[in-house]
């Protein structure tokens, strides 16, 4: 599968699709409430089935409701049994059911096969009304899905889903294998020396989050000036977004290029986020492998992650001499052992590159022993 995200002009037909939105928040919280007094008599989830029956027949009778297609009410049954099964699992702990949202923060609804027809050049027909979207790129293959999402400014995204036949195999071109760390000290530390630091956009821009974060905490609730103090709070938020992922988007493009198999250590990131709070949230580690990740798919390479118990950073890459523990803040040391100087980024990302090519079988991890001289 392949997402497709498009912008959708400023219009005044706009306002209906904002108003599907508001219906689908008012029909998944309507769903909600049927799951949790079913679940209360009967100590089990609503039949899909049953309530896609159900809501069929009542859509009839409320007003604004038959505002939405019916099969974007079909996703919104569909989508609360799939968590409803997701909280009835038994090996998944601390997952909850789920629960009301308030309307203006309801985000999207979605159509599969009917609901929309795509004209041609940059227009799209949803429910009979025809709107136009900035056409950056061409839909080629059959759309599976289609989404309207409302943005925090209010903005509206249509984002498509189409399917994605091309699977490549790996190709090796450059030959080269390396170990990658990421940090927050350093973003990313290579196993050939190199370190790739990530501009601080949040920090440049913290100043500015505050001012606009504490303007609108002044203003009155539901107020005007309010709604204009959000949206400019968002938009600052969105300026450091929107360079972080273009930063993201250019670096993945260039390790593609340079290397072939990019190996990574498997990360805990909401531990860290515990420990570190914003720190780690403004790296976004996540967002960048998703990136790395799906450009490897497109360009035939392959992204290897370590299993996530290993500890890369104790082991020595000299030896293979571990250590008990090892304090986050000593960056350097001496091993006792081998008596090499290593750095603690430095070594992980070697260390990921030797188990990273054992992981693909192109060599092993094992270190080769001195001969003892007799």
């Amino acid at each position: 599968m392949k997402t497709l995200k498009f912008k959708l002009y400023n219009h005044q037909q706009n306002r209906y699709l904002k108003r599907s939105i508001n219906a689908a928040g008012v029909i998944y919280n309507h769903c909600s409430a049927l799951h949790r007094r079913y679940y209360r008599m009967y100590g089990n989830h609503l039949n899909c089935a049953k309530l896609q029956s159900h809501m069929t027949k009542l859509r009839k009778r409320k007003p604004f409701w038959p505002t939405l297609g019916s099969q974007a009410v079909q996703e919104l049954c569909q989508r609360i049994e799939r968590a409803y099964l997701l909280f009835f699992k038994p090996h998944k702990k601390g997952v909850s059911p789920p629960g009301f949202k308030k309307i203006k923060k309801y985000k999207s609804f979605t159509l599969k096969q009917a609901g929309y027809k795509f004209i041609g050049g940059n227009r799209v027909k949803i429910a009979n009304r025809v709107y136009q979207y900035g056409n950056s790129r061409e839909i080629e293959r059959m759309v599976k899905t289609l989404t309207i999402k409302r943005t925090a400014l209010g903005e509206l995204l249509m984002i498509v889903v189409v399917d994605d036949v091309s699977e490549q195999t790996a190709k090796f071109k450059t030959g080269k294998i390396p170990g990658f760390d990421l940090g927050w000290k350093t973003f990313l530390t290579i196993s050939d020396g190199t370190k790739i630091e990530l501009p601080q956009f949040m920090k440049q821009s913290i100043n500015a989050i505050k001012t606009a974060s504490r303007q609108h905490s002044q203003k009155r609730k539901e107020s005007a000036n309010r709604e204009r103090a959000r949206k400019n709070l968002v938009r600052n938020h969105e300026d450091v977004a929107n360079l972080r992922c273009n930063w993201f988007w250019k670096m993945a493009h260039k390790l593609n290029d340079k290397f072939d198999v990019l190996c990574f250590e498997t990360l805990n990131i909401k531990g860290m986020q515990r420990l570190w709070g914003r720190k780690i949230s403004a790296l976004a580690f996540g967002e960048f492998l998703q990136i790395l990740q799906w450009i490897a798919t497109r360009k035939a390479k392959q992204v290897v992650f370590l299993w996530r118990g290993y500890s890369s950073s104790k082991t020595c890459s000299d030896c293979g001499h571990v250590l008990e523990s090892l304090d986050i803040s000593v960056r350097e040391w001496r091993w006792s052992s081998c008596q090499s100087i290593n750095g603690q980024d430095e070594n992980a990302a070697l260390k990921i590159q030797a188990v990273g090519v054992s992981t693909v079988r192109l060599g092993d991890v094992r270190q080769a022993r001195p001969a003892i001289a007799v």
